[in-house]
């Protein structure tokens, strides 16, 4: 559990000491990760007690660089191909606004901490896996590769090499899925969501 959390603050760390991919302009792949870690740090910097204002300014990032629809899908599994249009649009909006506002509340649970992005990203089938390391304020290190399609869209977050967030989030999702349908899971993400947006300023 520490490590987990060591892994959760550094990946979304604010006050991160950035330290840059050679060559990242040459791998899209790394270049779309770069990108991420330089938006986090910057939400951050400019709103390092206010979830909500993160949550603002690295939503469009994360809406650019993350495949939500596909992450989605995957998160609900083989019950997706039931919902209507409707609930699938719904179900990826909603998606998206807590992705982001969990990542927004990730941010304030390191400082002084670095990463390093590995310069050149490795096939896995048609995607490309993008390795980081993530040290925080005491050192401790930990490994959290970044899933990337064709497009280069994040399609999942691997912690520690192997421990997969969209599977993570799966799990969540069962139980709310499996009581209340599409709209048990809406009313959940949206109801978390809210909440996390809500928390005030730090003083």
């Amino acid at each position: 559990m520490r490590l987990k959390r060591v892994v959760l603050a550094g990946l979304v760390a604010g006050l991160l000491q950035v330290v840059p991919a050679a060559h990242a302009a040459d791998d899209p792949a790394v270049a779309a990760i770069t990108k991420v870690y330089g938006t986090f740090e910057t939400a951050l910097k400019e709103s390092p007690k206010d979830v909500k204002a993160r949550a603002a300014g690295i939503g469009p990032t994360l809406n650019d660089t993350f495949d939500f629809p596909a992450m989605v899908r995957v998160a609900v599994g083989p019950k997706w191909k039931t919902l209507t249009p409707e609930q699938q649009g719904a179900l990826t909006e909603a998606f998206g606004r807590y992705f982001t506002a969990t990542y927004a509340t990730r941010l304030a649970q390191a400082a002084g901490g670095k990463f390093t992005v590995k310069p050149q990203s490795d096939a896995r089938g048609p995607n490309r896996v993008v390795q980081t390391e993530v040290a925080n304020k005491d050192g401790d290190t930990s490994q959290v590769d970044f899933l990337v399609n064709p497009e280069n869209r994040v399609q999942d977050v691997y912690l520690n090499g192997n421990v997969s967030e969209v599977a993570s989030l799966r799990g969540s999702f069962a139980e709310p899925l499996k009581t209340g349908g599409a709209d048990g899971l809406l009313n959940f993400m949206r109801d978390r969501t809210t909440g996390m947006l809500a928390v005030k300023p730090a003083p």
